[in-house]
């Protein structure tokens, strides 16, 4: 960075402080992984993976009386992608989030820009923190609040640049356009939130262009949660339905549900299961597609931290049905063991005459709070498949499958002042 640009934002620093809230904060994360079966069944003949990525962020807040300004900018890298002495970095640099949020008043703002979208348990709208790039949205949002009820109302709009004509998006891995209301309300023992979808994808036909449209599906359903003192749980049920890309007819649903108790302060355990829709076979048949698809959620969080399911994977499969029991316990002032189990089993009929259980995973990890800025997490995952594991990935080796890894997450605030 050259040298007048750092002067000039030491000036823009001092002039703000006097008139504003400001608060900048940087984060360094590295993680090392071991993967030896993570995300499919290890096959034969290869060597597992052994690397460091690391997550890079500076995140600058401002706020006054009517504005809110938001910028997270980060670089993604894996340790030893590009050489020593390097000239440029691989494309790992780039804007996390840039958004404005105009305050009407104390109920009413419109919040406009590339922004995190985090919703309930995040199992439909979520910020996929665990993955270094993590997901955000170009969005505008509408938001009001007044006491215990919030309602939100978002909409997008993709283009792969300025253009005089055509709206074909060719962007891959997003959504041409999608519209959304979620509405949360707090009673005095239950919280309950409402989401309608509306999501469009872009179909492109490569023989016939004209035919090329935007072909739109609905999610709508409802999370409920009890924050209950010792005994707490929540529950979730969606319901999917319209056009996916390939103009199937979607009839897709999810439901959860888990209970959690605290048998003592630093000592929790729960239990829970979630039903995923599928098709039998795997595939679509006869125009219709019976495959619940979790969207944008944050997916590694549920199903097993090996993401075997619904993390680029598994759409429009078999669905799945897991059902898990875990606890956390506190085994110092500043650390927590927490572990779970899973059972899974195909939702759908799998392909040839085989069981639809698909194994049993168990994840374990340990949480250190070094420092207040300063976090420490180790993971260790196993999984043991069943043959309709290998059926469903196609990988009858028998190999062992685990993964293992140690993240530090070093987050300091570097400079905050106060409204005066």
């Amino acid at each position: 960075m050259k040298p007048s640009y750092i002067l000039l934002g030491l000036f823009f620093l001092m002039v703000i402080r006097t008139f504003s809230q400001l608060n900048i904060q940087a984060e360094v994360r590295p993680r090392f992984e071991f993967r030896h079966g993570f995300g499919t069944l290890f096959p034969d003949n290869v060597d597992p993976s052994a690397f460091v990525s690391q997550r890079t962020r500076l995140n600058t807040g401002f706020e006054k009386d009517y504005l809110k300004l938001f910028l997270s900018v980060q670089d993604i890298r894996v340790w030893g992608d590009v050489p020593q002495l390097n000239r440029a970095d691989r494309n790992g640099f780039g804007v996390h989030q840039a958004w404005g949020e105009i305050l009407f008043n104390q109920g009413f703002s419109l919040k406009l820009g590339r922004q995190v979208l985090n919703y309930d348990d995040q199992r439909i709208f979520g910020g996929v923190a665990w993955a270094q790039q993590a997901r955000s949205h170009d969005v505008a949002l509408l938001k009001y609040i007044k006491n215990a009820s919030i309602l939100h109302l978002g909409a997008a709009f993709n283009q792969d640049g300025e253009a005089n004509t055509g709206n074909l998006l060719t962007t891959t891995n997003t959504y041409k356009s999608i519209q959304y209301a979620w509405f949360h309300q707090d009673w005095t023992k239950l919280s309950a939130s409402f989401l309608f979808l509306n999501n469009g994808l872009q179909f492109t036909d490569a023989i016939e262009p004209d035919n090329s449209e935007t072909r739109f599906s609905q999610t709508i359903g409802t999370h409920l949660k009890y924050p209950g003192s010792r005994f707490g749980g929540w529950a979730n049920l969606y319901y999917q339905f319209g056009k996916d890309v390939n103009d199937n007819d979607i009839k897709g649903y999810l439901l959860a549900l888990e209970a959690n108790y605290e048998a003592k302060p630093g000592c929790s355990f729960l239990i829970g299961g979630e039903l995923i829709s599928g098709n039998d076979g795997g595939a679509p048949s006869d125009g219709d597609n019976h495959a619940f698809n979790p969207f944008y959620g944050t997916n590694h969080k549920f199903n097993g931290l090996m993401d075997y399911f619904f993390v680029g994977n598994h759409a429009s499969n078999v669905g799945l049905v897991d059902v898990y029991a875990g606890s956390v316990i506190k085994v110092g002032p500043d650390a927590t063991l927490s572990g779970r189990l899973h059972t899974f089993s195909a939702a759908a009929e799998l392909p040839g005459d085989v069981s639809g259980h698909l194994g049993v995973e168990a994840d374990v990890v340990l949480n250190y709070n070094f420092k207040k800025d300063i976090n420490i997490q180790a993971g260790y995952s196993h999984l043991f498949p069943s043959e309709g594991m290998e059926v469903l990935k196609n990988n009858f080796d028998g190999n062992t499958n685990f993964w293992g890894w140690v993240m530090v997450t070093i987050k300091p605030t570097l400079f905050e002042n106060q409204l005066d």
